[in-house]
């Protein structure tokens, strides 16, 4: 990539952000950005944070505890159907997770509550500031995909519902290829639609454990630690991490990376 476009890039960052990103990192943009595309996790675009709040209305003051346990199971189930042959979609082992979580806390949860919730999981919307980001990101000539276990139907869906549709160059659900992260398969959707090596797709995750699975990979990461979670044991550290989406709209601007 020539200075030139690497100036473009740096420009389109800047105007597509706006005041979101009136920050004192802007000022020591000087470099081009190295990264050929950006693959994102589901959850980082898609917005949880109404399924822990009406788990809190449905259970008072255990709410907290129950999503706990219920996001843990959730995954654990999805990685052992996976090592065991047997498996089941990111709805099912979601749906799953949940009776095991009230039951393992004695919580009575009766097929009105379970429908309530397993509802707001198939209707996500997108955390606010998802769709400026996703244009200026677009706007400086990234190339843009999401890698993620939600289902595909959940993933067009929600991005249809925000008026995202056509925003990314790929939508991509690891239901088609029946595995899930971290498996090495499911990171290799995202470098075979691209056409791309690892390396030059930077990969943003939501949680830690796809945070180190993608760096495993062999993917620069930046994890979008929206929760503010610890990292990882396991794997390397991630290149880069901030909270929201105008640090990673920085993040991609800066000099080095």
């Amino acid at each position: 990539m020539s200075a030139q476009r690497g100036s473009t890039r740096r420009q389109w960052l800047i105007a597509g952000a706006g005041a979101a990103l009136a920050s004192p990192a802007i000022g020591a943009l000087a470099a081009q950005a190295t990264y050929k595309a950006i693959a994102f996790d589901g959850f980082p675009i898609f917005d949880l944070r109404p399924v822990a709040a009406k788990t809190e209305a449905l259970f008072p003051g255990r709410g907290a505890l129950l999503t706990s346990t219920w996001r843990t199971r959730q995954f654990e189930y999805q990685w052992l159907r996976a090592l065991s042959g047997d498996y089941a979609d990111f709805l099912q082992t979601t749906r799953d997770g949940l009776v095991y979580a009230a039951r393992a806390l004695g919580l009575e949860l009766t097929a009105a509550a379970r429908d309530e919730l397993m509802a707001l999981w198939e209707n996500l919307g997108v955390w606010p500031d998802v769709p400026m980001a996703l244009k200026a990101l677009r706007a400086s000539g990234l190339r843009l995909c999401i890698v993620s276990n939600m289902t595909q139907r959940m993933l067009d869906d929600g991005l249809e519902r925000a008026g995202l549709t056509g925003a990314l160059d790929h939508v991509l659900s690891t239901d088609r290829i029946r595995t899930y992260k971290p498996s090495p398969q499911a990171y290799g959707l995202g470098t075979k639609a691209l056409g791309l090596a690892a390396r030059d797709i930077l990969f943003v995750p939501f949680a830690g454990w796809d945070a180190a699975g993608a760096k495993a990979y062999g993917h620069p990461v930046y994890w979008l630690n929206r929760l503010q979670a610890p990292r990882e044991e396991w794997a390397a550290a991630p290149d880069g991490s901030g909270r929201e989406m105008q640090d990673l709209l920085a993040y991609v601007a800066m000099p080095g990376t």
